[in-house]
């Protein structure tokens, strides 16, 4: 039998730039867990078109809220042809009955667990509707093809996971409904073995917290530094920074640049996000202890709480200039279903849209408190022109000399982004004002 396993773009007339694209490694996980009597293809269509035609008999989709509209158009497709569709992915396990409008079946959850249970009913025609195991078992190595993923990514940059889970629970985050808030671990000795499996030298951990952990932690990155590889990761610097021999052992471990959940440079609302930083000055230290390791900074900013004015666009790009940071996500609050936020926001009726496609962290779908609408749209893309400018790349430089190639290169793929949502705002002005 012949599987076919997509992840949807989201908008079939428009690409991301590939430099700023985060790897896949799901669909591939899944893969690694189908039995050697199917035949499995992978297609990201971010990458490849995809061919509704095709030969298969098992087609499965994994998206999110952004692609979910592409894969449920997919899921609709498909199924007129005769083939049985499963769905997969953070959005389906949230709403998973919404999802099965589309779909013959649904994963909620993890796919461990699972897999085999739903391929052994599709054989059988006995295929449910719902599949779901909480926290299934890690331990099990799942073999990855390596050189089919290398071959899609610029740079060759592979990657990997080692932890699912977070205990943070925020507001605006889904990633609990998805993973749970416990941590659970893939055991050091089988991330060793696929680094060494891939035969590549540059990774980047997609956990949402890899030192979430700190026991962890330090034992995974002793046991990569003799690997001599260099990685890029997502960590709480609350944690970070408070443990000195932790951020040694990720600096000598190969760790190029971490992402950072800043959020909000507002104090007021840093003390809304029960997270331990919460004062400007104490980030500012946090800042220039990751730098001394010689660590570039990507940090991620969020637009759009309810205590944010007008004001807070050039308060934040004045905050992260002064403090050099390497690079900046800058994103508006995206009320995800399954969240407080949504909640809030639909109780509250302040919801614009609840079509999924502009769910996608750049687009303003519901009501700021003390702005407009399209006053948190043009000021969050306000905001990246600013700090993109290259008088603020070249200030930045300065503090950043300790990587200067890495930096450069990172800011330039930012820069040409910058260009291509500046073309949106204006097309998205020009229908409002018709």
């Amino acid at each position: 039998m012949k599987i076919l396993l997509i992840s949807p773009t989201v908008d079939t007339e428009k690409r991301t730039n590939k430099g700023l694209m985060i790897p896949q490694l799901a669909l591939y996980i899944l893969e690694g867990l189908t039995p050697d009597r199917f035949a499995v293809k992978v297609i990201e269509e971010e990458m490849q078109a995809i061919d509704l035609e095709q030969d298969c008999d098992l087609v499965g989709i994994s998206c999110m809220t952004a692609n979910a509209p592409r894969a449920y158009e997919l899921c609709d497709d498909f199924r007129q042809r005769g083939k049985t569709v499963v769905l997969g992915g953070v959005h389906p396990t949230i709403l998973p009955d919404e999802a099965l409008v589309h779909a013959d079946a649904v994963v909620i959850g993890e796919a461990e667990g699972v897999w085999q249970t739903l391929l052994d009913d599709f054989e059988n025609n006995s295929l449910k509707q719902k599949y779901h195991k909480p926290n299934p078992d890690l331990e099990k190595y799942v073999r990855k093809d390596f050189d089919k993923i290398a071959s899609k990514r610029l740079f060759n940059i592979i990657p990997i996971l080692t932890t699912r889970g977070c205990p943070y629970n925020c507001d605006f985050c889904c990633v609990t409904n998805l993973f749970g808030k416990k941590i659970r671990h893939i055991s050091v000795e089988n991330v060793v073995r696929d680094i060494k499996e891939s035969n590549a030298k540059v990774f980047i951990f997609l956990d949402d917290n890899i030192i979430g952990n700190p026991a962890y932690a330090k034992a995974l990155f002793k046991a990569i530094k003799p690997l001599k590889i260099k990685w890029v990761g997502q960590a709480s610097i609350s944690l970070l920074v408070g443990d000195d021999e932790l951020m040694q052992l990720a600096a000598d471990s190969g760790c190029q640049s971490l992402f950072l959940g800043i959020e909000s440079v507002s104090v007021k609302q840093l003390l809304t996000m029960r997270k331990s930083i919460n004062e400007i000055q104490d980030l500012e230290q946090a800042f220039k202890k990751v730098k001394k390791m010689g660590i570039l900074i990507h940090a991620s900013i969020v637009f759009g709480f309810d205590d944010d004015t007008k004001e807070i666009f050039d308060e934040t790009v004045q905050f992260l200039v002064k403090n050099k940071v390497s690079t900046v996500s800058f994103n508006v609050l995206t009320p995800y279903p399954g969240t407080k936020v949504y909640e809030q926001l639909k109780n509250e009726q302040r919801l614009i849209t609840t079509d999924w496609r502009y769910y996608d962290h750049n687009t303003v779908v519901f009501k700021p408190k003390n702005m407009s609408p399209l006053e948190l749209q043009v000021g969050k893309v306000k905001a990246r022109k600013q700090f993109y400018s290259k008088v603020s790349v070249l200030k930045r430089l300065l503090g950043n000399w300790y990587k200067p190639f890495v930096y450069l290169s990172m800011n330039l793929g930012h820069m040409k982004q910058v260009k291509v949502e500046t073309r949106r705002l204006v097309d998205l002005k020009a229908k409002l004002l018709r």
